[in-house]
């Protein structure tokens, strides 16, 4: 007779300065595309859920945005007040950094991550793109004298080396109990936020420095009919200029952002999309902490 395993569960939750590979690194795990990338960093501005359930152990990872100085405005705050909470109530806490790179930034998160009573892992990712790793060793020896309760564990997220590791280290620190979701959910929010999501993922690839974060999705429009899901996106924007960036010359630019954030979508969704793009003026919504609240930016 065999021993059935020990089931557990957990919230764990990935913390880390802007755009060292937080998203990068759930999607993997997930192994497939939930939480929006670009170069750019504060690209994730809402705690998200990932789920993974393997067997026994049921994993529920909380991306967040990055940990940032910035706090001038209503969003900046919400950001910072959203990474924040995610500290609390988690059983396991994953704390991103990248290579051997350390700033104000990442100072800041160690500063919080370090009164942290639960389990505290240190994911050091991109290992594989440091040339000289005779100075990777130095790195990570002052990295376990300033958390000394870590495990530390170089990774890389975006080529999914060493993963397994980290998976492992996070299911030994999980506690006993029952799953909380089902076994095949992955997320905890809608699929009008995921497409909302990924409109506002290819703009912010498409528009390189060209365009600021003050750039908003809203889904005014997601009904299935028949084989089709067709969905109507509202690109809010803060002044006629930007608004003009976004569409392109002769639209050019906002059709390419429709086709690509389609093609992401029929994935996801598993189905033929309908996609309507508008821009829409709205000046100063990213400061207006009401705007930001119909918006779905609710923990202000």
């Amino acid at each position: 007779m065999t021993d059935t395993p020990v089931s557990r569960c957990g919230y764990v939750a990935i913390v880390g300065r802007p755009n060292v590979g937080k998203s990068t690194l759930l999607n993997h795990i997930l192994g497939q595309k939930l939480a929006i990338t670009s170069r750019k960093p504060q690209t994730t501005r809402h705690n998200m859920l990932g789920i993974k359930t393997e067997g026994a152990v049921q994993a529920i990872y909380v991306d967040t945005p990055g940990l940032h100085k910035n706090n001038d405005k209503a969003l900046n705050r919400f950001m910072n007040k959203t990474a924040s909470s995610a500290l609390k109530d988690v059983d396991v806490v994953i704390f991103v950094v990248d290579r051997t790179r350390w700033t104000d930034e990442d100072q800041l998160v160690l500063e919080r991550v370090q009164y942290v009573e639960g389990p505290l892992i240190l994911a050091v990712n991109k290992a594989d793109r440091i040339e000289d790793k005779s100075d990777l060793l130095p790195h990570l020896e002052w990295l376990a004298s300033q958390l000394p309760n870590a495990q530390v564990v170089p990774v890389s997220a975006l080529q999914g080396h060493n993963l397994d590791t980290l998976e492992r280290l996070v299911a030994e620190n999980l506690p006993e109990g029952e799953h909380f979701f089902p076994e095949d959910q992955i997320t905890d929010r809608s699929s009008r936020f995921l497409a909302a999501e990924l409109v506002r993922e290819k703009i912010m690839r498409q528009l390189g420095a060209e365009l600021p974060y003050q750039i908003a999705v809203e889904i005014e429009e997601f009904k299935l009919d028949g084989r089709i899901l067709h969905i109507h996106a509202l690109i809010l924007v803060e002044r006629e200029g930007q608004k003009k960036i976004i569409i392109g010359d002769k639209g050019e630019r906002i059709k390419r952002i429709g086709q690509e954030a389609r093609k992401d979508m029929e994935s996801l969704f598993d189905n033929k999309v309908m996609l309507n793009l508008w821009v829409k003026v709205k000046g100063g919504w990213s400061d207006d902490e009401r705007a930001l609240r119909s918006l779905g930016y609710s923990d202000l």
